[in-house]
C-alpha cells in the first residue's frame, strides 16, 4: 500500500518532461478507484502500529509528532481522504502539502470548511512547535497538558473519518 506516500510526493529537481511524468504517474495512481472501507482499515491499521512503535510511552507526555491527536493523525488523515476521494475529485492530486490539500477538500465538500482550518491551524500549530523545538534541539514530547483543544479537533476528525462506519 505504497499510495498513501504518494499523496506527500513531489517532485524536487528534473528537467519538465520529467516533471510531466512523474506527476501524471502520480495522478494515476492517486486517482484509482479504491474499496474505502478497505483503504480505512489499511490505513488506520498502519496509524496504530505506528503509534506502538514511535508514540511517547509516558502517561504525563504528549509526543507532537506521533500520539493520539498529532500531526501525524493529521497527515492520514488527509491522506486516506486523498484516497478515497480522487477518483471522483482527481483535483485532489493537485498539491503534496496538507494545508492546501485540506484546502482543497473543504472547496470539493468533502470536509467542512470549519473543520478544514482547525485541521489545517492545528497543523501549523504543531508543527512550528516541532521546528522550534528541533532548533533548540529539544524534544517533541511536550506535557500533557499542551495542545489539548487540537488535540480534541483532530480526535474528533479521527473519531469522524477513520472509525470504522
Amino acid at each position: 500500500m505504497g499510495a498513501p506516500s504518494l499523496v506527500r510526493a513531489r517532485m524536487i529537481y528534473g528537467d519538465a518532461a520529467l516533471q510531466q511524468g512523474f506527476a501524471k504517474v502520480r495522478k494515476s495512481v492517486l486517482t484509482k478507484a479504491r474499496d474505502v472501507d478497505q483503504l480505512r482499515q489499511d490505513v488506520a491499521d498502519m496509524r496504530v502500529k505506528m503509534r506502538d512503535h514511535l508514540g511517547s510511552k509516558q502517561a504525563d507526555k504528549f509526543h507532537i509528532k506521533q500520539d493520539p491527536g498529532g500531526i501525524t493523525d493529521i497527515e492520514f488523515i488527509t491522506q486516506y481522504l486523498v484516497l478515497a476521494n480522487s477518483h471522483d475529485e482527481p483535483a485532489l492530486t493537485r498539491w503534496s502539502d496538507n494545508v492546501r490539500i485540506l484546502e482543497d477538500m473543504a472547496q470539493a465538500g468533502i470536509v467542512s470548511t470549519p473543520q478544514a482550518l482547525a485541521l489545517r491551524d492545528a497543523y501549523v500549530l504543531m508543527r512550528d512547535e516541532i521546528h522550534r523545538l528541533n532548533l533548540l534541539d529539544a524534544s517533541v514530547e511536550v506535557a500533557d497538558s499542551e495542545f489539548t483543544a487540537q488535540r480534541d479537533v483532530v480526535r474528533e476528525a479521527w473519531s469522524m473519518w477513520m472509525q470504522s462506519k
